[in-house]
């Protein structure tokens, strides 16, 4: 994939916060990302999501485990003059 640029798009990453801590046996259900329990009770999920229908799929798994919610963030990896640089996805 390529933004507007021309620059090639080689990786989106989410990172998901959620409110509570995941046990081992929930933690099982994220396969695949990085699970970071943090000091104020949070939970931060770090990982490559591959298409809208998978982060989906994660949010509702988030929701029936009684989750709040605090945020989603999505970074893109370009890749430019064969440098990997974080920057945004410009889609239209």
């Amino acid at each position: 994939m390529a933004d507007q640029s021309g620059n090639r798009i080689t990786q989106i990453i989410y990172s998901i916060r959620v409110a509570g801590e995941l046990t081992e046996e929930s933690s099982a259900w994220f396969d695949g990302l990085t699970l970071l329990h943090e000091v104020e009770g949070e939970t931060l999920l770090t990982g490559q999501i591959e298409d809208q229908a998978l982060l989906y799929g994660l949010l509702k798994k988030i929701r029936n485990l009684g989750l709040p919610l605090i945020s989603v963030n999505r970074t893109v990896l370009i890749k430019k003059n064969n440098q990997t640089i974080q920057g945004e996805e410009n889609e239209k």
